[in-house]
């Protein structure tokens, strides 16, 4: 059998939206697969440093972060994109204009808006992206701000016209639905990471599969031939992909991997 090359979103791919946890199942496929010779990547739209302990544990040859802006490999960075701080600055300015709450994801760090009390409505928008109690965050205002990508909440209040026209000369604006959206780099999305990966391990593109479940997966599912939409997936992606199998929580990877005679 030819070495395959596996690419998982995290959030509702390999970790439940309701629990929070990957079971012992989908790890134990995981590893199964790394057994019989294949890759494994995390592919992500989360920046290196909140890939969290429970999703390293698991066993990964190496991780796509941030919609493609990272990639790392066997303790090597491959590959590192960032914003320049002119530009975050730039943005920094346009956001608060345009009354739009955001946060920014850097490989080492989150920045938020301090001068923006500390509501409940704030710690929530903190648990969204999987931020935990206790982790350190820096500001909007740091003088070294510098980030690879961010997300936004679009407000009743909001001038989301002119900011859509704004940063969308530079960066691609992903919808996410209810007002929420991922902003990142052009040039650089998931499937951005799996062509650079292909060519770097010489793995034809036949042997690339892509398992994902909501709109910020599109560009790697419909990159790689083999795409796989979790049960659970946003709906309009099932007829977008070559498969789709289970719920993540009634072992969907297990059941892809065992479709495909990865495992």
């Amino acid at each position: 059998m030819n070495r395959k090359i596996i690419f998982f979103d995290i959030d509702g791919t390999i970790i439940s939206e309701d629990t929070h946890l990957v079971s012992q199942n989908t790890v134990n496929a995981i590893k199964k697969a790394r057994e019989n010779g294949h890759l494994a990547f995390i592919n992500t739209g989360r920046t290196f440093f909140n890939v969290t302990e429970d999703i390293r544990d698991i066993g990964f040859d190496g991780y796509v972060c941030g919609c493609g802006t990272y990639i790392y490999y066997k303790g090597e960075t491959l590959l590192a994109k960032s914003v320049p701080h002119e530009t975050c600055a730039e943005i920094v300015d346009k956001l608060r204009e345009c009354k739009i709450e955001a946060v920014f994801e850097g490989c080492s760090d989150f920045f938020f808006d301090e001068r923006k009390p500390e509501t409940g409505k704030f710690a929530r928008l903190k648990d969204k992206i999987g931020i935990t109690e206790g982790e350190v965050t820096k500001s909007w205002d740091d003088p070294n701000l510098v980030f690879d990508k961010f997300v936004l909440w679009i407000k009743e209040d909001s001038d989301f016209e002119t900011f859509h026209s704004f940063i969308t000369k530079d960066f691609d604006y992903i919808d996410r639905g209810n007002n929420f959206a991922e902003i990142v780099p052009k040039g650089y999305s998931k499937a951005t990471g799996i062509k650079f990966l292909e060519e770097y391990f010489n793995i034809p593109l036949e042997d690339c599969y892509a398992i994902g479940d909501s709109s910020n997966d599109l560009p790697m599912l419909e990159y790689v031939p083999n795409s796989i939409a979790m049960g659970n997936s946003t709906p309009f992606l099932f007829d977008l992909v070559s498969f789709v199998t289970k719920d993540v929580e009634d072992n969907g990877i297990e059941y892809a991997l065992e479709h495909y005679k990865i495992i």
